[in-house]
């Protein structure tokens, strides 16, 4: 059974920082080489959005505009793990923040996958940015 499981939500500071993981079980580190994996958020009453994702096989990454700059992806693959580093917090970064799992068709980055199209979610940590 895959399941993804993330952590490291909080209660931060704006211009603070956060590390949010995800932990993949129920693929070999192997099998998950063939996987995109996404970080998405969702704030009440917007829609889920990605943030970044990432090629398990390569590492090569993708950032939603917002994010450039100040948010970094990264993967451990002998650990099924993947991290979201994220400082200079704003405002408009409060939301529950899910990583996702996607097969990705040959050709395709993970970035031209949508929600609805991931195949695997995890349950959400909530990132909160208040003074």
């Amino acid at each position: 059974q895959v399941q993804l499981v993330e952590s490291g939500g909080g209660l931060v500071q704006p211009g603070g920082s956060l590390r949010l993981s995800c932990v993949v079980s129920g693929f070999t580190s192997d099998h998950l080489l063939y996987y995109s994996i996404g970080w998405f958020r969702q704030a009440p009453g917007k829609e889920r959005e990605r943030v970044s994702c990432i090629n398990m096989r390569d590492g090569s990454p993708y950032y939603r505009g917002s994010a450039t700059g100040r948010f970094t992806i990264s993967r451990d693959s002998g650990k099924n793990t993947v991290y979201l580093q994220m400082n200079s917090l704003e405002p408009e970064d409060p939301a529950v923040y899910y990583c996702a799992a996607v097969l990705p068709h040959e050709g395709y980055y993970c970035y031209e996958y949508g929600p609805s199209a991931m195949n695997y979610w995890g349950q959400g940590t909530l990132v909160t940015v208040s003074s």
